[in-house]
């Protein structure tokens, strides 16, 4: 019983010696003697004792790497540039990438200042904010051609933030409302022209529809007169006369419409009983005199 006791202790003490586990998404790097054996994955692996030696685990998961690159652009505008690189390591290249690079953040971050350093001097500020995603690609492309020689694989790069110093984004900010309130002034300006065409256009319409009212009404006004002295012709009323009577029955269809005005207070009338009857005798001689004279004309013209 005791030897069994025994065997079983030790049992326990290879096998824990021996087995071990290895976590989901990682790996771990066996040597033997102080020299690479073997890579395992995830499960439980074996190695020898007291011979064989395993490394911490080796993250195989996507990690990202936040660097923040202060440079100067073509227009001497200094800015602070965030970069997110998102790299992992392959399962075939676990060998290359626990040996080769020591400190894969630094080296990495290196990588990031050389190209931004090298890439945003040459733009403009405003082209850097158009361009972030050359500058982006211009990095990924850098960084895998070096980073997969040490057993790296960069995933995605991205430009995140672009920082320009305080004064100049005051500056841009005044640029901005600047130029928005002359958009707005011109929007208003177009506006008003617009308004001050539609009122001329509408005024110019409405006095082409008074003047036609007006001609209209004249035209009726004189066939109305026209008709009332043929009526009087045929009564017996040479033309003269019948004009004169018209005019006086106008003149006094005037005075009625001023005296049914409410606006009205003061009308001047001539204060003779006859007044009435010598307008008509001076329009009656005016008529005549008016006939005579284009009679005249006309005879001498015949002449």
């Amino acid at each position: 019983m005791p030897a069994f006791i025994i065997f079983l202790v030790l049992a326990i003490i290879i096998i824990a010696l021996t087995a071990f586990t290895v976590k989901q998404q990682t790996s771990v790097i066996v040597e033997r003697l102080g020299k690479f054996h073997s890579v395992r994955q995830a499960g439980i692996n074996f190695k020898l004792p007291l011979i064989d030696t395993r490394s911490r685990p080796i993250n195989l998961r996507i990690q990202q790497l936040d660097v923040i690159v202060e440079t100067k652009t073509k227009d001497d505008v200094f800015v602070h540039l965030k970069v997110s690189t998102q790299f992992q390591i392959p399962k075939d290249r676990v060998k290359d990438a626990y040996y080769k690079l020591e400190d894969p953040s630094a080296q990495i971050t290196s990588y990031i200042f050389d190209v931004v350093r090298a890439e945003v001097p040459k733009m403009r500020l405003d082209d850097v904010f158009e361009r972030k995603d050359d500058i982006a690609i211009a990095i990924k492309s850098e960084l895998n051609e070096a980073m997969m020689e040490y057993g790296y694989d960069i995933i995605k790069t991205l430009v995140t933030d672009i920082d320009p110093d305080a004064q100049v984004k005051a500056a841009m900010n005044r640029i901005n409302a600047a130029e928005r309130e002359k958009v707005a002034a011109q929007y208003e300006g177009d506006a008003q022209r617009i308004l001050i065409v539609e009122r001329a256009k509408a005024e110019a319409e409405s006095k082409r529809l008074q003047g036609k009212g007006i001609a209209d009404q004249r035209r009726e006004i004189a066939r109305g007169l026209e008709e009332s002295v043929d009526v009087l012709n045929r009564a017996g009323i040479n033309p003269q006369e019948a004009s004169a009577l018209i005019v006086i029955t106008q003149h006094y269809d005037t005075l009625q419409a001023i005296g049914q005005d409410t606006k009205s207070n003061l009308i001047l009338l001539p204060n003779n009983p006859n007044a009435a009857s010598e307008m008509l005798n001076d329009m009656v001689v005016s008529l005549v005199a008016a006939n005579k004279i284009n009679n005249e004309d006309l005879e001498g013209k015949d002449k």
